[in-house]
């Protein structure tokens, strides 16, 4: 029944909409778990098998890439890449199973799907509308692509896919950057259990991840050792090589700001930090890399 399918799907996306608007981009799974109410029925989003279609449709609205975990695999290694195009692998190695054929005739009818990208243990960050653009059995990949949410509002989703490729293809890159990015503030947060690594502020909606040699460096790879939980204020003051963190884990401040005299914030947020050691990862393996922190030691240091 198409008119019950983008109902749904409609719905989903509206509910989603409304989810990341209060709760941000990631949500937790147990939201995802929940779903929302179609007409009485409940519809969760998510389900212990990557490829999730709901009761009340034939065919698949939801698939997920698993959260990295600490010391294992992922099951199915789905590549970002930065091409424009996300590959997503099959549910095992038949590609007959039931939810391949799914993603294969969402693919055959147009259907917008969501795909639910898994950052950390027990949170995902969702991504809509996606379409199964190709389908390589050789390889057990799907393609997939994501449009601009505006296509959504008309639900004549086949004919808003007419030339839509090279648009689609700028959508999918940004989203790709945006996933990474994503994914590495989790982790890092999470690994320095959600407090700056200076001053120990706890409040998630002000803490950032900052890279210790950045992301444009060819060793800027985004990877917990190469992060730092930071407040805004102390992340801000990182990049400017205004505050430098020693190999030895020590903060130090720049002369010529510790010469200052102005309000308590740049007294207490800044000038009173210098000689303090930061809060590293229980995690031997999230530690800050000695190696990058002296590298970008020295451009503080020749800031200073």
């Amino acid at each position: 029944m198409p008119e019950l399918d983008t109902q749904v799907r409609l719905a989903a996306f509206g509910f989603l909409d409304k989810q990341t608007g209060i709760h941000g981009d990631v949500l937790p799974r147990k939201i995802l778990e929940q779903g929302f109410i179609f007409k009485g029925e409940r519809v969760p989003l998510i389900s212990p098998q990557g490829i999730f279609t709901p009761r009340l449709l034939k065919l698949p609205l939801t698939f997920c890439t698993v959260p990295p975990e600490m010391g294992k695999k992922r099951p199915y290694d789905d590549e970002l890449g930065g091409t424009g195009i996300i590959r997503y692998r099959y549910r095992g190695t038949d590609p007959h199973h039931r939810d391949n054929v799914g993603l294969r005739k969402c693919r055959e009818q147009g259907l917008p799907l969501i795909y639910l990208f898994g950052v950390v243990p027990g949170a995902y960050l969702p991504v809509w509308p996606v379409f199964i653009v190709g389908d390589d059995a050789a390889h057990l990949t799907f393609s997939v692509a994501v449009d601009d949410k505006k296509v959504i509002s008309s639900g004549d989703w086949v004919a808003d896919a007419t030339g839509a490729d090279a648009k689609r293809r700028y959508i999918t890159v940004e989203t790709q950057y945006r996933l990474h990015q994503q994914s590495f503030r989790e982790r890092v947060l999470r690994a320095y259990q959600q407090s700056c690594a200076i001053c120990r502020l706890h409040h998630t909606e002000l803490l950032e991840a900052a890279h210790i040699v950045s992301d444009k460096h060819p060793l800027g790879q985004p990877i917990i050792p190469n992060g730092l939980a930071l407040c805004k204020l102390h992340h801000a003051a990182f990049d400017a090589n205004i505050l430098g963190i020693s190999p030895d884990y020590v903060v130090d401040i720049r002369k010529d700001i510790l010469a200052e005299i102005d309000g308590p914030m740049l007294k207490f947020g800044l000038q009173q930090m210098r000689g303090q050691s930061i809060k590293i990862p229980r995690v031997p393996d999230w530690k800050p890399d000695k190696e990058l922190l002296a590298m970008r030691f020295e451009d503080f240091q020749k800031a200073v």
